[in-house]
């Protein structure tokens, strides 16, 4: 088996697990707010990641916090969606940030290229199917569609930072971390009872209740900090290195597919014909607008799901 080969089955591994975070974390939304999602799921995978940060430089870590906290207000918008759409639906909408990504090109007066003006209207043909599938246009969609955008700049963003990281793994952690540190913070300055009316008691419901989601869904947290935050990073830096950008951006185009595959198991969520038919156009749009793109490293490189 050559190395490049061993670099798409490691990255087609990647996309299957980033596919079973939607259902897994849509699961959470019947019992957990977003903040404490994001918190225990990259709370975990912090820990484990924290070795990274010995004797890491002062860029890496600014580096690493300013895109930990855009990660951070990403994954509210995503999981704020999930609880209000579908987890397949959700993931086709997040997945356009793909393609969102050349898009923000015209911002600095740069008209965007053939390939991606073609990927734009066949996107948008297969997002009116899919949503003319599933019922109108949502709340839960337009976070889903702020969560695209969000990414678009956080990976614009990680494209410039990475190329002036000393250490990758360190920049990772440092982000990861901070978006757990966001969670906390935002968890006590809003979430976390604090009136002085009958304020023990609320206190201990509350946390009575949080004791019981973590009894419940102990293998949903563990799975998504241990396995598809901390372990999948590693293992989609080891596969980039062995493939081309190409390869890995339409492997990584297909993820919405596996999130609509593995919720069909996982939550028992379906669509019609016309609904995949939508699907498969926004992926065919994602993956025109990633072909024979001129960039050292994918678009969705690094960018937990």
């Amino acid at each position: 088996m050559t190395h490049t080969l061993r670099g798409i089955l490691a990255l087609l591994l990647v996309t299957l697990v980033w596919g079973t975070t939607f259902p897994a974390m849509k699961e959470l939304t019947q019992h957990f707010s977003a903040q404490w999602i994001i918190f225990l799921r990259f709370g975990i995978a912090g820990v484990l990641l924290a070795p990274f940060l010995w004797k890491a430089g002062r860029d890496d870590l600014v580096s690493g916090g300013l895109l930990g906290v855009l990660l951070f207000f990403c994954f509210v918008f995503q999981i704020e969606g999930l609880a209000l759409t579908s987890s397949n639906r959700n993931a086709f909408i997040c997945g356009l940030s793909v393609l969102m990504v050349p898009l923000l090109d015209l911002v600095a007066g740069t008209w965007p290229e053939k390939r991606i003006v073609a990927a734009l209207l066949l996107a948008l043909t297969g997002l009116a199917l899919l949503c003319w599938d599933g019922g109108p246009w949502g709340r839960g969609d337009s976070l889903a569609l702020a969560c695209a955008a969000g990414t678009a700049v956080y990976i614009k963003m990680m494209a410039f930072r990475t190329r002036r990281a000393s250490r990758l793994m360190t920049l990772t952690a440092a982000q990861v971390i901070t978006v757990a540190l966001c969670a906390a913070v935002w968890l006590l300055a809003r979430d976390v009872p604090r009136s002085t009316i009958d304020a023990g008691q609320d206190f201990v419901n509350y946390w009575q209740y949080i004791e019981q989601g973590l009894a419940k869904y102990t293998f949903n947290l563990l799975f998504l900090g241990v396995v598809a935050t901390a372990a999948i990073i590693s293992l989609q830096s080891w596969g980039q290195a062995r493939a081309s950008a190409n390869e890995a951006a339409i492997i990584y185009a297909f993820e919405p597919a596996a999130a609509a595959f593995f919720a069909y198991f996982m939550l028992n969520e379906t669509m019609t014909s016309r609904g995949w038919l939508g699907a498969a156009l926004l992926i065919l749009g994602m993956i025109v607008s990633q072909w024979n793109a001129a960039t050292p490293r994918p678009a969705a490189a690094l960018v937990p799901e």
